[in-house]
Order: structure tokens, then sequence, then C-alpha cells
């Protein structure tokens, strides 16, 4: 697993599962010979993307960035269609580290499409349980209630069993939250109605979680938005400002769904200073 340290920060990439998209639809109006010569594509013109939480730890306590594509939660066509080639393997990440489920205190969603809430709940026998029963677990307002009341389009996405079986769980804002002192949870918009970013300060030293309005490296310029965004023009003012903002203070970007770089740290013009990048992975019947 790879870490970094960021001020009080220490964030670990637990291991989340993987899909495979469609590269046109994660590109959106941008044409394949530009974006495919900064991401690879497979002959069925998909893209790797991670589904790999962020473990977080700030002054004790432990958070998670997102949830995972989780275990057993996908039919066997869903499976095929969204190029699910590995599950969840949350708990064995977190007994590496000495840690188990009920020592999450946070579950920050950025949204709660289901390649990110799957894992927020788990099979125990033939029910599901909240899959981190001691986390509070965050996300924005608008997000939760869209999550609870899908429209034609948005339900395939918003999942009953991913849900339900946490309502008690959860806490929602409108504008912002602040979770520990130097984090927030910030509502953008874009991706989905509420979509949010996670923002870290502390002195001179940031992280920015972009979320799905930059899931991948590839997606750093602010022009290129995903195909599966709501709301595509408030994508890329968002994006424009907030790697302004970054940019400004040298941040580290870290990624959720990357499946080369963990995290980037750009200058003041967007150049790439620093990198982490992933460990080389393979899948079954490669």
């Amino acid at each position: 697993m790879k870490t970094m340290q960021v001020g009080r920060a220490k964030l670990t990439w637990l291991d989340g599962g993987v899909t495979h998209m469609d590269g046109g639809a994660m590109f959106g109006v941008v044409p394949k010979p530009l974006w495919s010569r900064k991401y690879p594509v497979n002959e069925k013109n998909q893209i790797e993307l991670r589904t790999d939480p962020i473990l977080i730890d700030i002054d004790g306590k432990k958070m998670i960035i997102d949830s995972g594509i989780g275990n057993n939660k996908l039919t066997e066509k869903e499976l095929r269609n969204y190029g699910v080639k590995e599950e969840s393997k949350i708990e064995q990440s977190l007994n590496v580290l000495g840690l188990s489920r009920h020592d999450i205190d946070y579950v920050l969603m950025t949204h709660l499409h289901f390649d990110h809430a799957c894992g927020l709940t788990m099979w125990e026998e033939d029910h599901l349980v909240p899959a981190f029963p001691e986390a509070k677990i965050f996300t924005n307002a608008t997000e939760w209630e869209e999550m609870r009341n899908p429209n034609i389009r948005s339900k395939n996405t918003y999942w009953e069993e991913n849900w339900k079986p946490v309502e008690e769980l959860v806490h929602t804002y409108q504008d912002s939250v602040e979770i520990v002192p130097g984090l927030r949870m910030i509502h953008t918009s874009g991706h989905s109605n509420g979509h949010s970013i996670i923002v870290f300060e502390d002195g001179d030293e940031t992280f920015i979680h972009m979320a799905d309005i930059m899931p991948t490296h590839a997606h750093q310029n602010v022009l290129w938005v995903l195909a599966y965004d709501d709301y595509p023009v408030t994508s890329v003012h968002e994006k424009q400002k907030w790697m302004a903002y970054g940019y400004e203070r040298k941040a580290w970007y870290v990624f959720y769904h990357d499946a080369s770089y963990c995290a980037l740290q750009f200058d003041q013009d967007g150049k790439v200073l620093n990198e982490l990048k992933r460990e080389p992975h393979s899948y079954p019947g490669e």
C-alpha cells in the first residue's frame, strides 16, 4: 500500500477494487486521439479506473474518502459491463495496518454513485449491514436527497442497498463542513448535483481531492470533463477555480480512480513537481 504525509495528515491507499469504464464516456467530447495519448485504453475502448478509498489519519482520527466497489454487490452482467476484475479488499488492507472496520471514525463520501458507495454496506449472512459501523458518514445534503429519491437517469447509479442500511449514520451539510481542523468537504456540483471535493491545509502543505471532476491525471485540463457529468459546465468552472487554488499553493492532488498515480504535486504553472505512483498491478486472466 502506498502512503504519504502532508502536514499532519498521513494518507494510505487501500485496495478497493477496480473497474474498466468506456473511455469515450470518461472523456466526453474530447477526441480519442487526444485522450488516449494521456491514458491507456484497451481493445474494448475501456480505461482502467481503480476504486481505492484513501485512509487519512489526522490527530488520531481515522477516516476514509469513499468506500470502494464493495463485495458481492453487482450482478454478473454488471461485473462484466463495468469491467470489475477485482472487488474490494479493504478489510485485508486495514488488517495489514493493524486496524479493522470498527476503527474508522468518519467516511467522507464525495458523492454516492455505485462505484464510490457500494463499499458502505456489506453482507452479513443474508442481509446488508454498515461496513463501518462506528463511523459518521458525511455527504452533501443534495447528494443524500438524490440518493434516496433518484430520477429516471440517476436510479442506475443510486442504489437503495447502498444507503438504507447506513441511513442512521449519515450526516449532511449544505456548502461545506470541517471534519477536523484543516480538513474540509466542499460542495461543487458538476459531476452530480451534490458532488463535493475535499481540501486539507496545514500551514504551507495542502492536498486536494477533486473526486470525479478530476478522476485521473489525464483530466487535468479544465475543459476535459466526463460525459457522465450531470452539469458539465459547472464541472469546468469548479475545476478552473480549484486547479488555480491548488497551483498557487503547490498542492498535492490525490486520486481515488487513477490507475497510474496515487497523487501528483503541481507547481504554479500546473507542471508536475512530484509524484506518487501506484504499484504495477495485474488481474486474474491477464
